[in-house]
């Protein structure tokens, strides 16, 4: 990073308030041109808020914004792309009926005479996609692409831009280290010809990878400002979260003896398998691999969201009817998906109705919901989760990441299961609340709840699991012991280099 080079955004005595808020309290923000800086905090600390004020989303109530010298009133997103300015936000905006080369210029097609030019449209996208060494075709439909392929298309759109300030909210989440580190080589061409980045991150390990300088948001103001390279983690992580975590994993205790659930042979056709294993009561498997080896799509079979084309589960050694999610759940099966707000919640329902979807019929009698039991229940539960604020009435699109998670986890321990498997559980939520999550998992297995945690993240299958099944090309490469497990030897599992 060249400290001499010149601003390419000033933020100045940033403010915002919402109805019984203050978001953001004079925030003072700024980045150079070929520097990444790094944007962390809390969820709720006010990031998104400032990055939506930058892109245009939200207008500010004061303070001043200069890019390249000049101040800047920015009214919309789109006078905010005019100006150079290109957001990749942690939830996806594809649509996914689109094509990948659809969405990567949607708006902004190429055209010949009045008529979108296709041709030229595809090429670029194919171009764009290959900075990334993405491995699917631009004609592809955005719906049909995992998560972090989805990811990928988003990058790709920003890079079209060609903006010379490129916001990433959380980008690598659903990305494996492979992705991640053609994610970094990117940025790194980025900064080189003179981008501006801006890079939200909970990770630690990661943000030094990449970051030049950090700012830490806290309630809305800035809590601290360093060159990464002179502020230690733990210093990170007191200005983030206003207190010290003495050790981010908690202790685990160990599983029983006696088997909750065996996979037998378990398949679908095109997708993974056969797979086998078996899990305890009070145990918690890990579930590593990269990207597209089969982890989520073996969760969503076990869960009832797919149908499996071969082999058996037995929960409590009697066969369990997997032919729906509805089926899954009667047999104690709970799945927290890595799609939390596509797939978890229903973001524009309070915290109780989404508390209480999974347990309704609890609740119902003659087709009458009791409503005073309904909220009793769910305020036991939210309680649990420690939820701030614990406003059963609050919108669930209106909470962060980490509260939203919580909601899902909440209302899944309401029907009691047997088996809860957690699928990226701390995917785009900060270091405080994952804490609070890695706390929850090992109460739950304490009480007897066998868990299946999938995870991108290494040092969390590492610092949680009793074992670890590895995963690669669809099928268990290994599955190694919590004694025996190194992040060299997992990963050499994961890219095939070792056979069961």
């Amino acid at each position: 990073m060249n400290e001499n080079a010149r601003f390419a955004l000033e933020m100045t005595g940033i403010t915002k308030k919402f109805p019984g808020v203050i978001a953001l309290n004079g925030v003072n923000f700024s980045v150079r041109a070929g520097e990444v800086h790094l944007l962390m905090g809390e969820n709720g600390a006010g990031k998104s808020t400032l990055m939506k004020i930058l892109s245009g989303a939200y207008p500010k109530d004061s303070g001043s914004i200069k890019i390249n010298d000049k101040e800047i009133d920015i009214r919309s997103p789109h006078h905010g792309r005019e100006l150079g300015i290109a957001m990749i936000y942690q939830e996806m905006t594809l649509i996914p009926q689109l094509s990948v080369a659809d969405n990567i210029f949607l708006g902004r097609e190429p055209s010949r005479f009045g008529i979108i030019d296709r041709t030229s449209m595809i090429n670029e996208s194919a171009r764009l996609l290959s900075r990334l060494q993405a491995d699917f075709s631009p004609n592809e439909l955005a719906g049909n692409l995992s998560v972090a392929r989805q990811q990928m298309v988003e990058i790709s759109r920003a890079l079209s831009l060609n903006s010379r300030i490129l916001v990433m909210d959380e980008p690598t989440a659903p990305l494996s280290r492979r992705e991640t580190s053609e994610l970094f080589a990117i940025i790194n061409e980025l900064k080189k010809s003179g981008v501006a980045i801006v890079y939200i991150s909970h990770r630690l390990e990661e943000a030094r990878q990449v970051g030049d300088r950090v700012t830490i948001l806290r309630d809305g103001i800035v809590a601290g400002e360093s060159d990464l390279s002179a502020i230690s983690d733990s210093e990170l992580v007191k200005l983030m979260v206003g207190r010290e975590l003495s050790s981010l994993f908690p202790c685990i205790p160990p599983p029983s003896d006696k088997e909750i659930l065996r996979v037998e042979g378990l398949a679908r056709r095109g997708h993974f398998g056969p797979v086998s294993f078996s899990i305890n009561s009070g145990e918690i498997l890990g579930f590593a691999g990269l990207v597209g080896s089969g982890r989520t799509e073996v969760a969503r079979c076990l869960a009832g969201a797919d149908p499996h084309t071969g082999g058996n589960v037995l929960l409590n050694e009697k066969p369990v009817n997997l032919s729906s999610p509805r089926e899954a759940k009667n047999a104690g099966i709970a799945l927290l998906p890595e799609d939390r707000k596509g797939q978890g919640l229903v973001l524009g329902l309070p915290v109780l109705e989404n508390s209480s979807l999974a347990s309704l019929e609890r609740f119902t009698k003659l087709g009458f919901i009791n409503s005073k039991k309904e909220r009793i229940e769910v305020a036991t539960l939210v309680d649990r989760m420690h939820l701030r604020p614990p406003n059963l009435d609050r919108v669930v699109n209106n909470l962060s990441g980490g509260n939203q998670q919580k909601v899902v986890l909440a209302k899944w321990l309401a029907v009691a299961p047997r088996v809860m498997i957690f699928d990226e559980p701390t995917r785009g939520i900060d270091v405080g609340a994952k804490q609070e999550v890695y706390t929850l998992i090992a109460e739950l297995a304490a009480t007897g709840i066998a868990i299946i945690l999938i995870s991108s993240d290494l040092n969390e299958v590492l610092g949680l699991s009793h074992r670890i099944a590895v995963m690669h090309q669809g099928r268990i490469a290994e599955i190694i012991p919590r004694s025996d497990a190194t992040p060299e030897k997992v990963m050499a599992a994961a890219m095939g280099l070792v056979t069961a």
